[in-house]
């Protein structure tokens, strides 16, 4: 009986000090609408408060430049978790850091896109200590990654972080900082006059939406969209987004250190269609690509033959004309607390969150070359997002380009309507709770208006 008597004490402290654990690290989730929120005003007062952009000056001149980051060691491959921080043992294809710099005599913007998973937090809080040393501020810098689950990892120090990128090796952040800043170097030796032109694509027949899965779903932003710098060399770099995921090596497919399909078109790019290519991840939240093919290779070289046969076709329509215009936007954006929600209705507190993943700020970015404007967000944002968005850039007469993973990463920012839904896109990484599709979209549309207030949209 004592025995007995010990092993229930034993349980009742177990259960006890369990209730409490649960009691300091779970809460409801917060649904109080986000315009009754402290962070929305914030955020509004933040929005408002912004300088007029400088739009116009002398004409465009622009530079660009890569830099091979690819570690003569192995690293974790980023990208799935599943992997449990396996290293990749084959360079399938090394990996880049892209810049291009533009300067009209009144601004200056670096446009730097990473073969990487995401941007990763790590490397922005560096590079915002180290921009200087180029002539730069983060507010003058507009990040992007391809978003290749097989690329590079090692860049994150927590745990959450961790089962993303494996394990943490500051080296490999002092490595994509240095590759980012000598990138940017390198994009100002070349710097000459420029003219822009932009095109675009349907390509919504080789994406699909994973979240047709749990429910009824929207229509995506399929297109490929292009921004052409021309010098009157004949030099051209071409800027091209999209929204197919590029997971093309499947998750137990840790072997290989690649770009994905974004690095093959790339390179088919800058073989027929430019001098120099960069590829940012358009809105891939919740975008599954539609590939063909038999193995990952195959994959990988057909769906971005696929997409390079309909730039190929685009390039040559567009038409670069001589501009001057060009304005940088950085909101720092607030965020409701953490909502990670592990059961039910009940998500984890912000102490556990913070220590599990950190701390880092986020902001959204809009830039403008021209009559285009890439709004960058810091997150994998939803394909149908974006599309709700592009009424009201062309109601402005403004080309519009959204890219994910800006420089912070809050995991994923979906159509408030499927909040509740049970899928891995709006359960496991919707980390700020409720009604942030809403919110991105007003916040994202007073970019637009902010930095061209000719016409509001709405």
């Amino acid at each position: 009986m004592k025995f007995v008597r010990i092993i229930l004490k034993v349980l009742a402290g177990l259960l006890i000090f369990i209730g409490c654990f649960l009691a300091i690290s779970l809460a409801p989730v917060d649904d109080t609408p986000y315009r009754e929120m402290p962070y929305y005003a914030q955020t509004k007062q933040r929005l408002a408060q912004l300088p007029a952009p400088l739009t116009t000056g002398q004409p465009l001149r622009a530079g660009w430049a890569k830099v091979n980051m690819t570690p003569s060691y192995t690293t974790p491959t980023g990208g799935y978790g599943e992997r449990l921080g396996k290293h990749w043992k084959t360079i399938a294809d090394s990996i880049f850091v892209r810049a291009i710099l533009l300067d009209n005599g009144n601004t200056k913007v670096a446009v730097v896109g990473l073969d990487l998973v995401i941007t990763p937090p790590t490397v922005t809080e560096a590079l915002k200590k180290r921009l200087p040393e180029v002539g730069l501020r983060w507010e003058n810098v507009y990040m992007g990654a391809i978003h290749s689950h097989n690329s590079m990892g090692g860049w994150a120090p927590r745990l959450v972080g961790q089962l993303i990128a494996g394990g943490y090796d500051e080296k490999i952040v002092n490595r994509i900082t240095e590759s980012v800043l000598t990138a940017i170097r390198n994009a100002q030796a070349n710097m000459a006059p420029v003219q822009v032109g932009f095109g675009e694509t349907d390509a919504t027949d080789l994406i699909s939406n994973r979240l047709s899965s749990s429910g009824p779903t929207g229509p995506l932003d399929g297109k490929i969209r292009l921004l052409e710098l021309k010098k009157t060399t004949g030099e051209s770099a071409l800027l091209c987004t999209f929204a197919g995921h590029p997971t093309l090596f499947d998750g137990d497919n840790s072997a290989y250190l690649s770009r994905d399909y974004p690095g093959s078109l790339v390179d088919r790019l800058e073989k027929k269609s430019a001098s120099f290519a960069v590829f940012l991840a358009g809105a891939v939240g919740s975008t599954a690509p539609e590939p063909r093919g038999k193995t990952d290779f195959q994959e990988i070289r057909n769906y971005a033959g696929d997409l390079a046969v309909r730039i190929e076709r685009t390039v040559p329509t567009i038409q670069p004309r001589p501009d001057s215009t060009l304005s940088i936007l950085t909101l720092p954006l607030g965020l409701r607390e953490p909502h990670p929600r592990v059961f039910g209705n009940w998500r984890v507190r912000p102490w556990l969150f913070y220590a599990l993943y950190g701390d880092y700020p986020s902001d959204l970015k809009a830039l403008r070359i021209g009559q285009t404007v890439l709004l960058g967000t810091p997150c994998d944002f939803s394909g149908e997002l974006a599309a709700e968005l592009n009424p009201v850039a062309a109601q402005k007469r403004l080309n519009l380009m959204v890219t994910s993973f800006d420089g912070g990463y809050i995991g994923y920012i979906t159509p408030d309507r499927y909040y509740n839904r049970q899928a891995y896109e709006v359960r496991d990484m919707n980390w700020f709770g409720p009604y942030n599709g809403d919110y991105f979209k007003e916040m994202m549309t007073g970019l637009l208006n902010k930095i061209d207030p000719t016409k509001p949209g709405k």
